[in-house]
């Protein structure tokens, strides 16, 4: 999983730090740290915490849904 956050629109409201703490984390009042590749044991965190972001400032890439598995037809 990839997680990109789009810091200009951003704004601080923190709600991805209180959700995702091991990924998410504000440096100061404003300034927001994450892990732009975080374990996949915090999936489900990581998803709620950019489910709730007001301003939609966090993207996850979930990277393994691009790979099919060998053999597999397209639908």
């Amino acid at each position: 999983m990839r997680i990109v956050v789009d810091l200009s629109r951003c704004e601080g409201y923190a709600q991805c730090a209180f959700l995702a703490p091991e990924a998410f984390r504000m440096h100061g009042e404003e300034a927001l740290m994450y892990d732009p590749n975080p374990d996949d044991a915090q999936r489900d965190q990581v998803l709620r915490a950019a489910a709730a972001c007001p301003v939609q400032a966090i993207l996850v890439d979930r990277l393994e849904a691009r790979h099919a598995p060998e053999g597999a037809s397209p639908s």
